[in-house]
């Protein structure tokens, strides 16, 4: 076995981020060859993902990052198996490098996209490997979207203090001017943070799935059947409509003052700062 020198394995580990004895070993194993040694550790990350497949990734971090104009933002989950590992400076650095990625990924969603998106020469699957063989847990990418504004307007995010969960909002207002007004900024961030509170179905009721709707007339036929037959649709009518208020973004009362809904509060915000404005599109990540 061929003696590896001191400044090999200290240089094979500023460049992999491993232990000295994982990079000793890697080393010794290649006969003292760095670019194998490299490969060597990528193959460790990439046999633990394939030992840890069927476990569960239960934990991780919501990453979200937009634009300096604003006219753009990503989001995705970085998960992994505990919280003890969400914690280590491997999965931290980790998620840090997936803001560039994320960015960078010119795919709207796929999480295969983002995994396949390089930069400065690697793919954003290489990171994880590398994360993987750090920390000896399975770690992957949960969710991907990324939104991308083509009208005057805003996009506001929000990221829970626990880093658990992540809201977009794609947000059109009549004027540049109302979407940089700061009270309206102000409204878009507390909408964001009512929808990673509340999680919404929708942001109104077309957007609620046929086979949901069936299901709730379902439930609430089955709640009224004892009553009178004249008046049974109109008892489900009224429930449902109840289902479609709690349920919608729109339509909901907005978390800080649940008497105003939401859409009236957004519609007066940008009133006040000279123009209109609408919700176009919401992306809610959480993880656990």
């Amino acid at each position: 076995m061929a003696e590896i020198a001191p400044a090999l394995v200290v240089k094979l580990r500023k460049m992999s981020g491993q232990g000295m004895m994982d990079c000793k070993k890697a080393l010794e194993e290649c006969n003292g060859n760095l670019d194998e040694a490299m490969t060597s550790l990528r193959k460790k990350g990439l046999a633990t993902l394939a030992k840890r497949a069927d476990k569960e990734t239960t934990e991780g971090k919501v990453i979200c990052i937009a634009s300096p104009d604003g006219k753009e933002a990503a989001m995705a989950t970085l998960c992994c198996e505990t919280d003890f590992v969400a914690k280590t400076d491997a999965f931290i650095a980790t998620a840090d490098a997936m803001k560039d990625y994320l960015l960078a990924c010119k795919a709207a969603d796929g999480i295969e996209n983002l995994l396949n998106t390089a930069k400065n020469g690697k793919k954003f699957s290489e990171i994880i490997t590398e994360c993987v063989s750090k920390t000896g847990e399975k770690t992957e990418v949960g969710n991907f979207a990324k939104l991308t504004l083509k009208s005057t307007g805003s996009i506001a995010t929000y990221v829970h203090f626990n880093g658990k969960i992540g809201v977009m909002i794609e947000l059109e207002t009549s004027t540049q001017a109302v979407a940089d007004n700061e009270q309206f900024k102000l409204i878009a961030k507390d909408i964001a943070m009512h929808i990673a509170a509340i999680n919404p179905l929708s942001l109104d009721k077309s957007g609620i799935s046929a086979d949901v709707i069936e299901r709730e007339r379902a439930i609430a036929a089955d709640q009224v059947k004892d009553k009178p037959a004249n008046i049974i649709e109109k008892i489900i009518d009224g429930k449902m409509n109840k289902f479609f208020a709690e349920n919608c973004l729109l339509s909901q009362g907005f978390v800080k003052d649940e008497k105003i809904q939401v859409e009236k509060i957004l519609a007066d915000t940008a009133k006040t700062a000279g123009g209109t404005a609408k919700i176009k599109s919401f992306v809610r990540f959480a993880i656990g």
